[in-house]
């Protein structure tokens, strides 16, 4: 038993070990299945504290000769698999963790040729000394162990990105790497499976992308891997009912990553809320603001406004391919925004391209990020929206055109805002309060004959109007109301068993005054 080569059970026996342990293990099963074929080479990309290094110990634990992990196994899901005797502690294992070697900026013009040296020295103790010295490293090394043995190895790398996080600005290293990598896993029969976990996809490079071997699976696309991502919707109900913890609770904090089918749970933050039955930011341990605020401040394409209108919880359309997979390279507010899923600052929902704040735990980062970026009227604004939203429930329309002008003059220096798509940023910010009794605001809802421009409708179990909000630009708040009924744009929810309040608004440009219409509707 190695460190690296062929390495014991020990770090997955712990994870087991601990007061929550979610069962991962049908992992495996998949890992197995595409083992020697076209498929082998695996890169799963995910956030901090979502698991990566727990899925890596215990494919190492599975795998690898060097251990007996029959026990450890038994009663896990992976136990009830036909072929679960077959590959049990059965393959040559080599398990790096690159971050082992890259912990500080001295170490990226060295680490390459240390960690190969650690793992050749290992090979040599482990299948004896005649292994030569080769100019291709550790890939060479290989080939020769192979030439002689015929051993295949299954490679798990863990952390395999944080070369790019650390160097950021060193595309000489970054390209080092990625050639390092494309020698020892391009063509390379000795491969009986490779899998790479970290943050980031693999980095696009031109003719540096020849690693492309490798099937990605992000929170962009977890393909079919993504209950493994993280924990699943019932696997937190079970949690919850076990310990005693409420689970409406747990699912307004740390639910909304959506990762095809699977609702996905960070599961670091839902462990320690179940861990400490207290629900709160965890977050803030794994991760700092400071990184959040500085991507935000970027500010590509009006990425503020953005900003904004998440978190007055709508969505936005991303096309995340042109990202270039690392931290500097952002040519768009998209580029920026597609990082920032991969960073778990943002869901991303694949069958309509949006993304959006995915629950109140990461919402709670972004209001600090801004909160200490010199977003001072931002906070004015966000405080005010309970006084709004209330005063549109009592049909106070004078009290709501107040509340609205107040924000308008607060973020003024934060929005383009002679735009119609400024004034409906503005109303997202002023009903910021409405995530606590409101699904997501639908934009610009489809009617029978038209679009209204923003739609909320109430929790489950909550007793509020749904509202139906039409802006209008240098009109009138009347003609608003009159075209929500004209073009019967609440009739989209007219199964709604509950109160409707049709909201027109008006902004005058003129002499920057916003006017309010609030009626309830007649159902016909």
């Amino acid at each position: 038993m190695g460190i690296y080569v062929n390495p014991g059970n020990a770090a997955f026996q712990e994870a087991v070990n601990s007061a929550i342990y979610v069962d991962k293990s049908g992992l495996i099963s998949y890992t197995s299945r595409v083992m020697n074929t076209k498929q082998k080479n695996l890169c799963v990309s995910r956030p901090r504290r979502f698991g990566k290094s727990m899925a890596a110990d215990m494919l190492a634990a599975y795998y690898s000769r060097g251990c007996d992990s029959a026990e450890l196994f038994a009663g896990l899901k992976i136990a009830e698999d036909e072929g679960f005797r077959t590959h049990l502690n059965r393959h040559d294992v080599i398990r790096l963790d690159v971050q082992q070697f890259v912990f500080q900026d001295s170490h990226l013009d060295i680490f390459m040729g240390k960690m190969q040296d650690e793992v050749i020295g290992e090979l040599r103790a482990e299948y004896g000394n005649d292994l030569k010295e080769d100019p291709y490293g550790l890939a060479g090394v290989m080939r020769q162990l192979y030439a002689v043995t015929g051993k295949k190895f299954i490679f798990i790398i863990d952390e395999w990105d944080c070369v790019f996080r650390m160097a950021k600005e060193r595309e000489d290293v970054q390209k080092a790497y990625l050639d390092f990598l494309r020698g020892l896993f391009k063509g390379a029969e000795y491969v009986e499976l490779a899998y790479m976990t970290g943050i980031l996809p693999i980095k696009k490079y031109g003719e540096h992308s020849a690693i492309n071997i490798f099937d990605e699976y992000s929170m962009v696309d977890a393909k079919n891997l993504g209950e493994f991502f993280g924990f699943t919707e019932e696997e937190v109900k079970a949690l919850c009912r076990q310990r005693g913890v409420d689970y409406a609770g747990m699912a307004d904090w740390y639910d909304g990553y959506l990762l095809g089918e699977c609702h996905i749970y960070n599961p670091k933050s839902a462990a320690d809320a179940l861990l400490w039955k207290k629900v709160k930011s965890y977050w803030a341990g794994t991760e700092t603001y400071e990184a959040l605020k500085a991507y935000i401040e970027l500010n590509f394409d009006g990425l503020k406004e953005t900003v904004i209108g998440m978190l007055g919880n709508a969505r936005y359309h991303i096309d995340p391919s042109t990202f270039q997979n690392d931290m500097t390279t952002f040519k768009t507010g998209e580029d920026v925004l597609t990082l920032l899923v991969h960073l778990g600052y943002l869901s991303f929902d694949a069958e309509r391209e949006e993304v959006f704040i995915p629950n109140k735990e990461i919402a709670q980062e972004f209001v600090r990020a801004v909160k200490t970026g010199g977003w001072d009227g931002l906070m004015q604004a966000l405080s005010q929206s309970e006084h709004i939203l209330k005063s549109t429930w009592a049909q106070e329309e004078k009290a709501v055109a107040q509340g609205l002008e107040a924000v308008h003059a607060q973020t003024a220096s934060l929005l383009k805002y002679n735009d119609e798509n400024s004034l409906t940023c503005t109303i997202l910010m002023a009903y910021y309060s409405a995530k606590a009794y409101y699904y997501s605001p639908i934009m610009e809802m489809p009617s029978g004959k038209g679009f209204a421009d923003v739609v909320y409708l109430p929790r489950r179990h909550v007793d509020r109007p749904a509202l139906v909000v039409e802006l209008k630009w240098n009109r009138s708040a009347e003609g608003a109301v009159g075209q929500i009924k004209k073009r019967k744009y609440a009739s989209w929810i007219r199964d709604f068993t509950g109160e409707i309040l049709l909201v027109g608004i008006n902004y005058d440009g003129k002499d920057k005054t916003h006017q309010c219409v609030i009626e309830k509707y007649v159902k016909e």
